[in-house]
């Protein structure tokens, strides 16, 4: 068991270490090529952060684990909305620009609510599961989702806060030239592509020498690894006072493991929804992301340290209640 447990612990590593890699490799690259900083930002390094649960989940999948790969995806948008924003929070309070609440949280809320519905759907044969066709379903919502974002802020670029933020990590990621951009590009993917198969493979040795539901390892333990990048990143950007970057990444995060990786997840193996306990995670899920928006609707749009408090017990109260629960 202990084995299983470094070993787990020795995959999330490679995960992290692959995500930096990718990001920082393509980010590099995409500039030196003349691409925008504002388009690195809101593609690359807002897609990179989210490359070890995909990495995980497609493991998962073609190894027909669909509990890991549900566990991964709920597990690290709970510990996205409750731990990373609350930790966030509670090291600078966050104060939320307008342009959050009219576009980013509405997405993040309407994939969320998506992703419930689609579990429970009961006109199709085998309820209780994400198929192939639920699959392109969430897929063709990420097509869209992304057309709506990237034009609001390239329509209001001058005042929008988003666009220094994501400039300016983007500028931050951008070091090197082009053959060591690409030997970081292969290099970060190769760890991803080993390190999500190792992780997977970990994770459930640890369940059965537990003799716990390997969902139960994948909601607190694969997913609390694979959201590392969007901690580091949101707290650093808190620490700086980029307020917009820090809630932006969690939010854009969030509605990427939904609707894309939960997406390319079904449409290479069907996802169970675990009979016990799913429907609750489910509901964490939407009330987490329905709690963020009361938050930042309030009569003043920020989100302090009580309200952190509030998201990091909250987080760490479900975890215990799930864990104790099996």
């Amino acid at each position: 068991m202990l084995l299983d447990a470094l070993g787990l612990l020795v995959g999330l590593a490679m995960l992290t270490g692959g995500g930096i890699g990718l990001v920082e490799g393509a980010s590099t690259l995409a500039r030196l090529l003349g691409i925008s900083e504002l388009t690195i930002g809101l593609t690359v390094v807002a897609f990179g952060t989210s490359t070890p649960e995909l990495a995980v989940n497609a493991s998962a999948a073609l190894a027909a684990n669909s509990a890991i790969a549900f566990g991964n995806i709920v597990g690290s948008n709970l510990a996205n909305t409750g731990l990373v924003i609350g930790v966030a929070a509670l090291v600078r309070p966050l104060q939320v620009e307008a342009g959050i609440v009219k576009r980013e949280l509405p997405l993040m809320l309407l994939a969320t609510l998506a992703t419930a519905i689609l579990g429970f759907d009961s006109m199709r044969a085998s309820p209780g599961s994400y198929d192939r066709g639920d699959g392109l379903i969430l897929l063709l919502l990420l097509g869209a989702f992304l057309y709506y974002t990237t034009s609001e802020l390239l329509r209001g670029r001058p005042d929008d806060p988003l666009v220094p933020d994501a400039e300016g990590l983007a500028t931050a990621s951008a070091r090197g030239t082009h053959v060591s951009s690409v030997l970081l590009m292969l290099g970060g993917t190769g760890l991803l592509v080993f390190g999500g198969q190792w992780t997977v493979d970990r994770a459930v040795s640890l369940a059965e020498a537990l003799e716990v539901s390997r969902v139960v390892i994948g909601l607190p333990v694969v997913a609390l690894g694979t959201s590392l990048p969007e901690l580091a990143t949101s707290v650093v950007a808190a620490a700086r006072g980029q307020s917009s970057l820090a809630i932006g990444n969690v939010v854009g995060s969030n509605v990427f493991n939904l609707v894309f990786i939960l997406g390319v997840t079904a449409t290479i193996s069907d996802v169970d929804v675990p009979t016990v306990g799913g429907a609750a995670d489910l509901a964490a899920l939407v009330f987490s992301a329905l709690l963020l928006m009361i938050f930042a609707l309030g009569r003043t749009p920020r989100i302090g340290r009580p309200q952190g408090v509030v998201f990091v017990a909250g987080y760490l109260a479900y975890m215990t209640w799930r864990v104790l629960g099996e």
